[in-house]
């Protein structure tokens, strides 16, 4: 049976998110992407916590359903923050904690009220060693399960630039032995963490971070289970296996799309610039002479040790896709400057009559046939679907924060004098 999960989401109760974070909404939305299993997102929050209790029953083997649709899974989820000392340096690292039930969730949300405010908000920032956190999850249900969260974002995470280490050891120090899996963020692939050899003991996996139920942000990265049945547990032995046979694949956005693939400075307009550049300067901004924020594929080179396009003998695969509200977007020449514009009247009807054609966003960006896009969306939609399948399609990498761009090969595109970017390539 395949499935495809999303584990790492939030609700409404953490900051920056939708109020449309609810457990309908996200129901809905799974449907029309294409998934079929949910983490809940802010599990330790009270709030959240009476919302699940009401909004979901237990289905089985550590699963639940709506109490008004019972087509989509959801595992109880949440995303923690710590901050501890390592090395004389302040550490802020984000984990992903999934659990069997509520009642271990209700448990853990009392268990570590003395390390922070639960309450405040739906990641809640707690002032614990995360081999101590790890210890306190483990203790409480041996199926529970801890992994960090975008583990290479320059800031709260494991591997980030700035506030992360340089190795899983030096962050969960004796609990390492109970961490299984790494959730390698949207500016990183699994052919970019295959070049650090150490994570081939690790499961690499994605997931959305969404705090949006939109979908184009809900499951834009995403894991192909193929269980015997919907089952907690055997997804819990496939990540602490690493069974290739089980997990089927990773649904992955191209590394350039995300925030903080390269090298920049936002508040200057300066960026993106590939790592050699970057290096070059000392990634030190030319305009303010402030520190840059340094991408993740710096980071990556930084800790690699092996070269640029290495293949592990035992991989599990990935595919890239863009969101389809993106893809429809550049198709039509629509400038997305904002996320209000994916919304728009103009796309989503273009968006819903796909939808109503094909039945889910990834079915079409992944099996559609291109004479059968072609047919409902036009040529210019299903050439890009095309390239996307081959991994053709242009972007200028995302940096210190902003999302990468999407560009059409037409585009002109006045080359920097200085600095090299993607689009000196163009």
């Amino acid at each position: 049976m395949r499935l495809i999960a999303d584990l790492h989401l939030h609700s409404k109760y953490s900051g920056a998110t939708s109020q449309r974070m609810n457990i309908a909404e996200l129901v809905d939305f799974a449907k029309i992407k294409g998934l079929n299993i949910l983490g809940t997102g802010d599990a330790l929050h009270p709030k959240w916590i009476s919302e699940l209790r009401r909004e979901l029953v237990y289905f089985d083997d550590g699963l639940y359903v709506s109490t008004r649709d019972k087509e989509i899974y959801f595992i109880i989820q949440t995303e923690v923050a710590t901050i501890h000392q390592f090395n004389n340096k302040s550490r802020r690292i984000h984990h992903v904690i999934i659990m069997p039930s509520l009642e271990i969730a209700v448990q853990l949300s009392e268990a570590v009220k003395k390390y922070g405010d639960v309450e405040s908000d739906g990641r809640p920032i707690l002032n614990v060693d995360p081999a101590e956190l790890v210890e306190i999850v483990m203790e409480l249900d041996r199926l529970n399960m801890v992994f960090p969260a975008h583990a290479w974002t320059p800031w709260w995470s494991m591997l980030g630039a700035f506030s992360g280490v340089d190795h899983i050891r030096e962050c969960y120090q004796d609990m390492v032995k109970n961490i299984y899996a790494i959730e390698t963020g949207l500016s990183s692939d699994p052919s970019m963490n295959w070049r650090i050899s150490w994570l081939d003991n690790y499961t690499l996996l994605s997931f959305s971070d969404s705090h949006s139920p939109y979908p184009y942000r809900l499951g834009r990265e995403a894991v192909v289970f193929n269980l015997s049945k919907p089952s907690y547990r055997e997804i819990i032995e496939a990540v602490k296996n690493k069974d290739s046979t089980t997990i089927m694949m990773s649904i992955e956005v191209p590394p350039e799309y995300g925030k903080y693939h390269w090298t920049g400075h936002r508040n200057c307009n300066f960026g993106p610039i590939e790592p050699s550049e970057a290096k070059k300067l000392n990634y030190k901004c030319p305009v303010c002479g402030r520190k840059l924020t340094k991408g993740v594929d710096d980071r990556v080179e930084e800790l690699a040790d092996r070269p640029r396009g290495y293949i592990p003998e035992k991989k599990i695969d990935y595919v890239h896709v863009i969101p389809l509200q993106e893809l429809i977007a550049l198709s039509m020449g629509i400038e997305v400057d904002n996320e209000s514009k994916l919304n728009s009247s103009k796309i989503w009807s273009e968006y819903e009559k796909l939808i109503n054609a094909f039945g889910n966003e990834f079915k079409i960006l992944l099996e559609v046939r291109e004479e059968e896009i072609e047919k409902v969306g036009g040529r210019k939609l299903a050439e890009l679907i095309v390239n996307m399948r081959q991994r053709k399609l242009r972007i200028i990498p995302g940096y210190d924060g902003v999302y990468g761009k999407l560009v059409t090969e037409d585009r002109h595109i006045d080359k920097p004098n200085k600095v090299r970017r993607l689009e000196d390539y163009f």
